[in-house]
Order: C-alpha cells, then structure tokens, then sequence
C-alpha cells in the first residue's frame, strides 16, 4: 500500500453560496399556493434537462432526433445482416452467369436485383448462422432498453415543455431566438414565485451551472490536476494522450453514477468517502471495483468493436468519396475539449470558443508540412494527374472504356490520391506566422504553456499542440482501438491511483447550502484554489497541491463573470476581480490624459479581429499572454505595466456591451464618455512578423 501515499489535504466546506444567516433555510409555502414546479427534488437532472432542451432547439427537434436515432440503429443492423446472408456477391461481382431467358443467345442484363437472394434462402442462411443470431439478439435486447429509454425520456421532457410554456412563458416556436442566458435569467426569476429550491430564497447563476454541470467539474479538476491516466509515454511514440469516448464513459460510470460509485445520487458524495479515517479500506474496495470493470469491457471488447467498425463504416464512408482529405482535416480531441475547459463552462460555450478558434489552428497546422513531403506529393499529383488525363479523355471519346474491367476503380482511386496530395502541399502565395497564430489561437483557447511562448515554430511545440488538435483520422482510429486499450488502462493504469481517488474526492469536495456536494474547484475560490503566477500573490492560502494547474481558477473566474455579468461574485473573489477592474479604471484615465489609442499590439489585434461582440471571451487571452511576467516579474515595471496596459485596453473595448445597470460586484469597465474603442480589422497573422532570432520554417514565406 505504500504507492497509495498522498498529500491532498482537507479543505473546510464553504457557505459562499448561501444566503446570510441562512445555513439551514426551508422556505414553507402554503399547500394550497404550491405551483408544479414547487420543490424539485432533483435539481440536478431537471436543470439538464431544461439545458438540453434548449439546446436542442425545442421539443418538437429533440423528438425527431430521438426517433431517428432508434431507426438508425436499426438500418445498421438490419443492413449489415442483409449485407451478409441475403446478397450472391458471385452474381454481384460477375463471376457467375445470370439467365432472365429461355433463349440463351439474347444478350444478359444483370440487374442489381439479381444479386439478391430469395427470401427463403436468406432467411435459412441466417439461421444456419448462430454467431449472427446471437449479435441480434443482444442487439435487439439494446434497442429495447434504448426504446424504453426514449419513452420516458419522452415523458419527461414533455414536463420541461410545460415548464417553459407555463412557468417560463416561452413557446417551442421561439426557443431557438433565446440565448441561455436569458432562460436561465427567467428560471433565477420564477424561484421567487414557484420555489423550485426550497432551501434557499433565491438562486444564482452559479447554483445552475453548479447543477447542471457538476459531474464535469470534477472531470475538468482530475484532468487539470493530472490524476487520470490519460498520458503515456511509449516507445517510438514519446509522448502520448489517449482519452476517448469509451474510457470517459467508464471514468464516468465508476465515478459518479454506475453502481457502487462514489455518489449516492446526483448531489451527494457518499458519507464514508468524506471521512478519512477509512480511506484505505475504500481505496481498496475501488480498486476492485475497476477490476470487476476492466473485466467487463475485456467480455464486451468483441462485440463493442464490432459496432464501433460498422458505425464507423456507414458514417464516414460517404464523406470519404465526397470528400477525400476530410480525414486529413483536422478537429479538436476530447482530451483537448477537457483541458481547454473552464470550471462552470457549458457545452455551447465551449464549442463557441473553440470553433472560434478552428481556422487559426488549422492554418497553425499547416504551417509544419515537410518540404520533403511537399515534394514527394508534387510528383506524386503529377504522375496520378497524367494518367487520370488520359483515362478520362478516353471516356470522353468512348464511353465504352468504363466498361473495361477495372478502369472505374482506377480513375476513383487515382482522383483520391490526388485529392490527398493536394492536401500536402501548401499554397505558394500564403505567408506563415507561427508566433502571430499561435496568440490568435491563445485568444480564443485561453491555456497554454509558458514553454510554447517563443517556440512556436518548433516541431516539439507543434507536437504538444497536435494532442489538443488532431487528424479527424486519428480520432477515428483512437475510437476503433478503445474497446481494446480501454480494459488495459482501467486495470493496469486507474486501480493504482485508487487510494487518489479517494483522496481527492475528499479533499475537493465541499458542501453548498442549496446545492449538495461539489467540486471545490468549481467555486472559483482564488483564496482556496488560486495560483500566485496569475494575479493571486497574497491573496491565495492554497499550497501546491490545493491550487489549480494552468491559473484555471483566475481563468474560469473571469470567463463565468463575463458571461454571467450579473452575479455577485464571493467574497473571496471579489477581490481578485476589484484588482482587474482598478488597472482597467487606472489605465484609462492614463490613455485619455494623453489622448492615447490603443496600443497597436499583434495579440490585441487578432482578437479584436476575431471576436464575436456577444461573447468577448477572447480578451482573457490578454491576462493569460503575461500571466508569467505578472507572476514573477511583478517588481518589473516595464513588462507588468505594458501587459497591464493590454488588458486595460481589451476591457474598455468591450465597455459598450456591458449592461449600464451592472451591479457593483460584476465585471465592468469604464470608457471615454461612456464608450469603448471600436474593433480593428488588423489581424495577427498580417499585422506583424517574427519575433526576433525566430527562425522561419523551410519552404514557407518569413513574414516581415
């Protein structure tokens, strides 16, 4: 037991959530003025559901969708069946002769019916077939359970249709024009009227996300403090990051809702794992239970993969012949969705930021395609091109050649090896900045390692950055090997971080009036959980071990105050934000003494050429470019001073867009005459070049 050794400590539970004086309030409704919404006992899944419902745009959507889920999953076995038992591929390939006639010398046309087997034949083909019989049997045991599921999810979701019509008084029809935020203003509203949380008067903003969003905290904090095992480092490969769909799954369904998981519902941390006096004997009993499941995914493997190639199969296939380079494009990982996400970030703005920032990362990318590919793929383009030519100026002077056997397959496959050597080489006329995209991307993504400033046009850089933005074709290929990698990483890699685990649910967890158990990193406390290299020297209590990596805490403090500009912060972090809010206000008395603009920095122009003006999300990049010169080079007044200059400025260009009714506690800025500076067309990627000793990459344009 001695690699269970931890150094988590316990943190005190915080009240910052609950009202004054009001640690145990029960609100009494009379009987006879209770609404249908009085008292929801699970918050947790209501408000999923009221965030899920919005998403999808509406009931009437959401219902479709569901029903063509169900018929998906019955075209794919249905047709895969049909593929196997009811098709003469003899007949189908023309290796066997077809006679429609009693007169044998008539010419023979083979139709696509022809290569289908009578019914009889293919349903005795199929029962002859015992392993098939089997995987449709657990197949449609699955779809049952699915259309069981659907029904009551149905059912359900038919009581949050009622919810926004009476309660809310917002109709299906015009769903999809309201922002979240104005939904969730409406629910922080009727509390006062229906009491959907007897236990406090009235609710934030932060209750909600708490709700809605309390299991991913947690996955956010054991990613952000390293405690899954998600990074490898193997022979030949160095460095590597497997997370995928399956392995997140099985996290979730040990962590918070399979049985014998750490919850005892959606709210609450079982009481033993709160205590420490017993935590080894918990460590172990987890320990086996990632045993029993590991054990369960290795029976499950063969049919788990099964599915995996077929989905796989019909959903990319199309976009493949459509699209050949689509599997060279390029999209986020889920490791990347994980460690890029703020505390108390939901799903859609996650996905705003991060699309926000697909092109630049694309083009950042691109930036690193070998000169000795380049090359390679030139001549290989011109040898396919030359005898595509020849074949299709064939075709055009006789269409007969198509008949040759063959002859399609080969201008198919010679117009997919274009496509895919096309994709290797660059654009002549394009000027490459590696430095200059990669703050654009900053802008956007809002982490990345101090190491990366400066490097960017260093392969080991573009490596790091590739496990956060991968080839689609990798991320296909990493969901195909999951069944298999999958039970190795629970058995071998998660059952000896049991005894953390434990540890960290206990320390991390606290308990908020109002809302039940969560993640401690998730209330933002820069007091508890801050970094002193963000802004947090002298105002943080938290040792190595309590704060959080990256100056998550700082960030996700500033994005939630943004996007909810008015909740009141704690008072923990009110502080922290007042710091931000006087060099913004000192700053701009600064400029309009001196008649100053706006400094005509790279960074600040890209995100001002990049920004959406309803979401400003993009000027935290500004905190996060100087966070080192912040943290250690405070006593530095030229660096601390230009950085704080460039955050000043990218708050007041925002100023217009926050509400001239704020309260005291959120996050405004001030301007000249009540108005912020006008966004700037200037871009990163042409407004300036490398820094200095940056060496340009081979082939590419230096940007001057």
């Amino acid at each position: 037991m001695a690699h269970f050794e931890t150094q988590y400590q316990r943190l005190e539970s915080s009240s910052t959530e609950s009202p004054p004086g009001g640690g145990d309030l029960l609100v009494h409704v009379p009987e006879g003025a209770k609404s249908p919404w009085h008292h929801i006992e699970n918050l947790d899944l209501f408000f999923s559901r009221v965030y899920n419902l919005h998403q999808k745009n509406g009931f009437t959507c959401m219902l479709i969708g569901e029903i063509f889920e169900l018929m998906q999953f019955i075209f794919v076995v249905a047709f895969t069946t049909f593929l196997i038992s009811c098709v003469d591929y003899d007949i189908l390939f023309a290796n066997k002769a077809v006679n429609h006639s009693q007169h044998p010398s008539e010419p023979i046309k083979v139709t696509l019916p022809d290569a289908f087997l009578p019914p009889n034949v293919c349903s005795a083909r199929i029962q002859a077939n015992s392993f098939l019989i089997c995987i449709l049997v657990i197949a449609g045991v699955f779809w049952i359970h699915r259309l069981v599921k659907f029904i009551y999810n149905i059912c359900c979701y038919w009581e949050i249709h009622s919810f926004y019509i009476n309660a809310l008084k917002i109709p299906m029809s015009t769903l999809p024009y309201y922002t979240w935020q104005e939904v969730q203003a409406r629910i922080v509203q009727i509390q006062k009227e229906h009491q959907i949380c007897i236990h406090k008067k009235e609710l934030t903003e932060l209750d909600i996300y708490h709700r809605i969003l309390r299991f991913k905290n947690y996955m956010v904090a054991m990613v952000n403090k390293s405690l899954l095992p998600i990074r490898f480092r193997l022979p030949l490969l160095g460095d590597t990051v497997f997370y995928t769909r399956g392995l997140k799954y099985n996290f979730e369904l040990i962590f918070f809702w399979g049985p014998g998981s750490l919850f005892e519902n959606e709210w609450s941390l079982k009481a033993e794992y709160k205590r420490a006096g017993n935590r080894l004997e918990l460590a172990e009993k987890l320990s086996t239970r990632i045993l029993w499941i590991g054990i369960a995914n290795f029976l499950l493997c063969p049919l788990i993969l099964i599915w995996q190639i077929l989905y796989a199969f019909f959903s990319y296939t199309e976009i493949l012949k459509r699209e050949p380079g689509s599997l060279g494009a390029r999209c986020w990982s889920l490791y990347g969705r994980c460690y890029l996400r703020h505390f108390n970030e939901l799903d859609h703005e996650l996905q705003s930021r991060l699309s926000k920032g697909y092109k630049p990362a694309s083009k950042y990318m691109n930036c690193f395609i070998s000169p000795l590919l380049t090359i390679v793929a030139k001549n290989v383009a011109f040898f396919a091109g030359s005898i595509l030519a020849v074949l299709i100026a064939l075709t055009i002077y006789d269409e007969d050649v198509l008949a040759v056997e063959h002859v399609l397959t080969t201008v198919t496959l010679l117009g997919v090896g274009i496509t895919v050597c096309r994709s290797f080489i660059p654009d002549q006329h394009l000027v490459f900045c590696p430095e200059q995209l990669l703050r654009v991307i900053l802008a956007h993504i809002h982490y990345m390692p101090d190491h990366w400033q400066g490097n960017a046009h260093r392969y080991e850089t573009r490596d790091e950055f590739a496990q956060l933005f991968q080839y689609k074709a990798v991320f296909i290929l990493e969901e195909l090997l999951s069944p298999i990698i999958t039970p190795l990483i629970l058995i071998v890699c998660l059952r000896p971080k049991s005894l953390d685990i434990v540890d960290f649910f206990r320390n991390f967890t606290v308990e908020v009036v109002g809302v039940g158990d969560t993640c401690s990193f998730a209330q933002m406390d820069v007091r508890q959980h801050g970094h002193p290299a963000w802004m947090s020297a002298g105002k943080t209590e938290a040792s190595i071990y309590q704060q959080a990596e990256d100056g998550k805490t700082e960030l996700s403090l500033m994005h939630f105050a943004i996007t909810n500009p008015k909740w009141q912060p704690p008072r923990e972090s009110t502080a922290f934000i007042g710091f931000l809010k006087e060099r913004v206000h000192r700053d701009s008395s600064v400029a309009l003494a001196q008649q100053a603009v706006l400094p005509e920095n790279a960074l600040f122009s890209s995100i001002q050429s990049l920004q959406s003006e309803s979401e400003p999300h993009s000027l935290i990049a500004n905190v996060i470019a100087g966070s080192s010169a912040l943290g250690f080079h405070m006593g530095r007044d030229g660096q601390a001073s230009r950085h704080l200059s460039e955050v000043a400025s990218a708050l007041r260009s925002f100023s217009p867009l926050q509400s001239a009714q704020q309260p005291p506690g959120g996050f405004q800025t001030a301007g000249r005459d009540g108005e912020g500076a006008q966004p700037r067309g200037a871009s990163a990627m042409t407004a300036s070049g490398y820094h200095s000793g940056e060496k340009p990459l081979a082939g590419q344009r230096q940007c001057h």
